[in-house]
């Protein structure tokens, strides 16, 4: 078997459960500095749930549809609406720029 063939056979339900770890350490990091303004933090945790409603989708499409999410348009177009508001509130928490540093820059 190829390394492509040996790749293609892993299950990637664990690395996604895994990869929440680094993200909610970022959460909780961003949220301590202080240092990104209060819209954009929203934003970023907002991410969390667009990943909750990935999921929630993903099972529907399964169980009633018997397809993938990608599959099933109207779920899946519902799902990434969440990640669109999540990325607008970053960008728009980033743009007006509500926390701006103290002092001169180092």
């Amino acid at each position: 078997m190829s390394a492509l063939g040996v790749l293609a056979s892993v299950d990637p339900g664990p690395l996604f459960v895994l990869s929440l770890l680094p993200y909610l350490a970022f959460l909780r990091w961003a949220g301590a500095s202080g240092r990104f303004p209060p819209l954009a933090l929203r934003g970023f945790q907002f991410t969390l749930v667009f990943v909750a409603v990935t999921i929630g989708a993903a099972v529907v499409a399964e169980q009633r549809f018997g397809q993938q999410l990608a599959d099933v348009d109207p779920l899946h177009g519902g799902a990434e609406a969440f990640l669109t508001v999540a990325n607008l509130l970053v960008l728009w928490g980033f743009s007006r720029g509500e926390k701006e540093p103290s002092g001169p820059e180092p």
